[in-house]
């Protein structure tokens, strides 16, 4: 993951598969539920990194926490 200033802070050069390029991307931190079942759901909470190409719409997701 390249890193460089960016338009605003949320903005970062990344490589996108689609555009086959580096282009800027959104990137965000979100809390994600893992289980579809509501009785564990507080417990299956994880946080998952955003990415989304401001060029094609392409959004890639990937878990932060793999323990």
């Amino acid at each position: 993951m390249a890193t460089q200033p960016s338009s605003s802070p949320g903005d970062i050069r990344e490589r996108c598969t689609s555009c086959d390029a580096e282009t800027l991307h959104e990137v965000q931190v979100e809390i994600r539920t893992e289980s579809s079942k509501e009785e564990n759901a507080e417990f299956s909470r994880e946080p998952y990194r955003v990415s989304t190409c401001l060029s094609c719409g392409r959004e890639s997701v990937q878990r932060m926490n793999n323990a």
